[in-house]
């Protein structure tokens, strides 16, 4: 059995797309992976190597923006908006995936949350609004 992974630490990108290129890993990475699997304890701590990387900052970061954007939701909700502030708080159930797919995904749930936004201020201007793939 072999994994196909992009481990971000090692990953070359691939020289046309810029992305990372995925290599296959040997029934070896399953004792990687348990191994990995009891460091859990150190997630979050100055020993996180992982949590070093720009992609765990920006999902740190993510949190925060998510807290605030839920307490100006709260701040201004009344029955009218409520389906928009659904809306609105559902946007982090479509960003998905890892690396280069997550960052598409998070560049797409973006987008929506501007549209649902412009809504949200302005309710009697009717904005087309896509609903996410």
């Amino acid at each position: 059995m072999k994994l196909h992974l992009a481990p971000p630490l090692w990953a070359k990108p691939d020289p046309s797309t810029g992305e990372a290129r995925k290599s296959a890993y040997g029934p070896w990475m399953f004792t990687a992976m348990r191994l990995l699997a009891k460091l859990k304890f150190l997630r979050g701590t100055a020993l996180d190597v992982f949590g070093y990387s720009a992609e765990r900052r920006e999902e740190r970061a993510l949190i925060g923006e998510y807290e605030k954007t839920i307490d100006a939701l709260l701040g201004e909700l009344d029955a009218g908006r409520l389906p928009i502030a659904v809306d609105i708080a559902s946007i982090p159930e479509h960003i998905r995936g890892f690396g280069h797919v997550k960052a598409r995904h998070l560049a797409d749930a973006k987008k929506r949350e501007a549209q649902l936004f412009a809504q949200w201020r302005n309710p009697k201007r009717v904005i087309e609004i896509k609903a996410a793939a």
